[in-house]
Protein backbone atom coordinates (compact mmCIF):
# COMPACT_ATOMS: atom_id res chain seq x y z
CA UNK A 1 0.00 0.00 0.00
CA UNK A 2 1.63 3.21 -0.93
CA UNK A 3 1.31 6.97 1.57
CA UNK A 4 -1.52 8.28 -0.57
CA UNK A 5 -3.72 4.76 -0.36
CA UNK A 6 -3.13 4.35 3.77
CA UNK A 7 -3.91 7.89 4.13
CA UNK A 8 -7.01 7.89 2.08
CA UNK A 9 -7.85 4.83 4.12
CA UNK A 10 -7.17 6.31 7.48
CA UNK A 11 -9.40 9.34 6.81
CA UNK A 12 -11.95 7.17 5.87
CA UNK A 13 -11.77 5.15 9.39
CA UNK A 14 -11.45 8.80 11.32
CA UNK A 15 -14.21 9.87 9.76
CA UNK A 16 -16.35 6.63 11.07
CA UNK A 17 -15.54 7.88 14.03
CA UNK A 18 -12.73 5.40 14.97
CA UNK A 19 -10.27 6.34 17.25
CA UNK A 20 -6.88 6.18 15.94
CA UNK A 21 -3.87 5.25 18.22
CA UNK A 22 -0.34 4.97 17.37
CA UNK A 23 1.74 2.92 19.94
CA UNK A 24 -0.31 3.84 22.72
CA UNK A 25 -1.65 7.82 22.24
CA UNK A 26 -4.24 8.58 20.22
CA UNK A 27 -3.07 9.99 16.87
CA UNK A 28 -4.34 11.29 13.45
CA UNK A 29 -4.12 9.71 9.98
CA UNK A 30 -1.71 12.50 8.85
CA UNK A 31 0.94 11.31 11.84
CA UNK A 32 -0.03 7.36 11.83
CA UNK A 33 0.80 7.89 7.75
CA UNK A 34 4.01 9.77 7.47
CA UNK A 35 5.39 7.50 10.78
CA UNK A 36 4.92 3.84 8.56
CA UNK A 37 5.89 5.31 5.39
CA UNK A 38 9.32 6.94 7.15
CA UNK A 39 10.05 3.80 9.29
CA UNK A 40 10.65 1.10 6.13
CA UNK A 41 12.95 -0.80 8.80
CA UNK A 42 10.50 -1.03 11.56
CA UNK A 43 6.92 -3.12 11.38
CA UNK A 44 3.51 -1.95 12.31
CA UNK A 45 0.87 -4.37 13.26
CA UNK A 46 -2.43 -3.18 13.28
CA UNK A 47 -4.84 -4.24 16.49
CA UNK A 48 -8.91 -3.39 15.60
CA UNK A 49 -10.79 -2.95 19.13
CA UNK A 50 -14.78 -3.64 18.86
CA UNK A 51 -17.25 -2.63 21.32
CA UNK A 52 -20.34 -5.52 20.85
CA UNK A 53 -19.22 -5.89 17.24
CA UNK A 54 -18.31 -2.48 16.58
CA UNK A 55 -14.88 -1.11 15.26
CA UNK A 56 -14.43 1.52 17.97
CA UNK A 57 -10.53 1.92 17.76
CA UNK A 58 -7.60 1.01 15.45
CA UNK A 59 -4.43 0.51 17.13
CA UNK A 60 -0.92 0.36 15.52
CA UNK A 61 2.24 -0.62 17.69
CA UNK A 62 5.40 -1.78 16.75
CA UNK A 63 6.69 -5.11 16.29
CA UNK A 64 9.73 -6.20 18.33
CA UNK A 65 11.75 -7.77 15.88
CA UNK A 66 14.23 -10.34 18.32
Amino acid sequence: MNKKELFIELKGIQGRGITIFLEGEKSTPETVTELLCIQEDSSYMRDYVYDKGVLKELHFDKVQNK
